[in-house]
């Protein structure tokens, strides 16, 4: 049985008529081939990028694995139509916090139209995408079995600032009982999500001291996707934070050439990422002197 993907938080969804991805119940994740060169670009991507000796195994593990096309009828109802067939990265997880960032200050490839670079510098410009150098393109934050998830609508999301981006990272690794309230963020999860051997800092250290080095591909308009499992965390487990990259749509040689579009834009996220690190361990820090004075002054009898 084939359905829509119910942890989906950016991109075109296959529901009311439009084309969109879908899933079924074994893991894997059929990604509609467009007709025109975004189609054939991303697929020529994962065949070359499956072949690639020079691409390190370490490596693979941020890429979702791909199994092939097959044809299924599109969602849209149009007929058949060819998809790519790649993991389901969501598949594992239960109640997963998602979010999709677009990485770089530059979303259109050196060969598309006049047209297509002006749509995508408008939109750029309208979002974090020039600022930073990445922007969020969607995402969910899972809050409780009874609130489900808070997850913002595409406009909400759009009209983000650099200050709502470092709100929302903040939110994604906090325990607050309503995320999606003007409450302000604990960030009490951060250590154990953010932090770590493994992490999604380390994750992204990893990835960038690749792309400072790499020059095989250059990624245009790809998204890094962060996910966990909160309910894990909270419950005393051990989270299974990934990140992977996605969408290939318009990746291109790089013919020699450091990408340094992606390579910007991935370590302005890691210095954002880096700084709520940072700012929760003072946080617990204080924390633990706050309770240390409370014990001594208990213990005699109100004098430090």
């Amino acid at each position: 049985m084939l359905k829509v993907p119910e942890h989906q938080v950016a991109g075109h969804r296959a529901i009311n008529g439009n084309l969109g991805p879908v899933i079924d119940n074994s893991g894997r994740f059929y990604k509609p081939l467009l007709d025109d060169e975004r189609g054939s670009t991303e697929l020529a991507f994962y065949k070359s990028f499956c072949s690639d000796t020079r691409v390190p195994d370490h490596i693979r593990r941020f890429f979702p694995v791909f199994y092939g096309t097959q044809d299924l009828e599109a969602s849209d109802g149009s007929g058949f139509r060819s998809h790519l067939v790649l993991q389901d990265l969501a598949s594992n997880h239960r109640n997963p916090s998602i979010m999709d960032v677009k990485i770089g200050s530059r979303t259109w490839y050196p060969e598309a139209s006049e047209d297509y670079i002006q749509k995508c510098l408008e939109k750029d410009r309208k979002t974090t995408t020039v600022s930073l150098g990445f922007r969020i393109s969607g995402l969910q934050i899972y809050e409780s079995k009874e609130s489900g998830f808070w997850k913002p609508e595409k406009k909400q999301v759009q009209s983000f600032t650099a200050d709502n981006v470092r709100l929302v990272l903040r939110k994604f690794v906090s325990s607050n009982s309503s995320i999606g309230s003007n409450e302000n963020p604990d960030c009490s999860l951060a250590s154990i999500v953010y932090g770590g051997s493994a992490g999604i800092l380390e994750q992204l250290l990893e990835l960038k001291a690749w792309f400072e080095d790499q020059t095989i591909y250059h990624f245009h308009s790809c998204s890094v996707l962060i996910l966990f499992d909160k309910e894990s965390v909270l419950k005393g487990r051990t989270p299974v934070a990934e990140v992977k990259l996605i969408d290939f749509a318009h990746v291109v040689e790089g013919r020699d050439v450091i990408d340094h579009n992606f390579l910007g834009g991935l370590c302005s996220l890691i210095k954002f990422v880096s700084e709520i690190l940072s700012i929760s361990k003072e946080s617990s820090i204080k924390a633990c002197f706050t309770e240390l004075e409370k014990k001594c002054y208990c213990t005699n009898n109100g004098n430090y």
